[in-house]
């Protein structure tokens, strides 16, 4: 799912961010109005996108993995 949300989604965050704690990856998140942002180091991000791949969610942008 790719923002920006509607205020009746609710649980988005929690998903994304139980992910990334299953596998042990730090987050800073931003929340506004509309979305909310994830932010991992450059060293956890392919664990990131593994952890969030593994829990069913989609990666869009492909060309931050390196």
């Amino acid at each position: 799912m790719q923002g920006p949300f509607a205020l009746s989604e609710i649980g988005v965050l929690a998903a994304l961010a139980a992910a990334l704690a299953d596998a042990k990856v730090s987050l800073f998140a931003i929340s506004t109005f509309d979305t909310d942002y994830l932010l991992v180091s450059d060293e956890s991000l392919n664990a990131a996108v593994a952890a969030l791949r593994a829990g069913g969610h989609g990666v869009v942008d492909d060309n931050a993995i390196r």
